[in-house]
């Protein structure tokens, strides 16, 4: 088990949609289907959708915070996001859109494709086996 810091609270399970890269959500991540559809990034084709989103921080405009918010709207959030660091945009963005969200957490721990529990009530991860 996993111990870091909440930043939105809220309990999922789901499977773990890991990316080693940054997301930028404003122009990185369709609004209305989930796909990311930022050229070239690791995530690139694939869909945030009711998965737990891992990846180290956020990047870019401040309006992602509004895509985060559009996307839970839309019905194609992730269902919960770990980072390592979650910066200003990706915070606002959880907070409005009631996603469960944790940080410093040690990403590496956790592959594409394994359960997750996510407590951000505790601020806990911890990958199923």
């Amino acid at each position: 088990m996993m111990k870091g810091r909440t930043i939105s609270p809220g309990k999922v399970k789901g499977v773990a949609l890991v990316s080693k890269e940054p997301i930028g959500f404003y122009g990185g991540i369709n609004i209305k289907t989930g796909i990311v559809i930022e050229k070239g990034h690791p995530l690139e084709g694939k869909c945030v959708k009711d998965k737990i989103l891992v990846f180290p921080c956020g990047k870019g405009s401040t309006v992602g915070s509004y895509v985060i918010y559009g996307l839970q709207k839309n019905g194609a959030a992730p269902k919960g996001i770990i980072n390592k660091e979650t910066e200003t945009i990706v915070a606002t963005g959880v907070i409005l859109a009631a996603i469960p969200c944790v940080d410093k957490i040690d990403i590496d721990q956790i592959k594409d494709g394994d359960t997750v529990v996510l407590n951000a009530d505790n601020a806990t991860v911890e990958v199923a086996k």
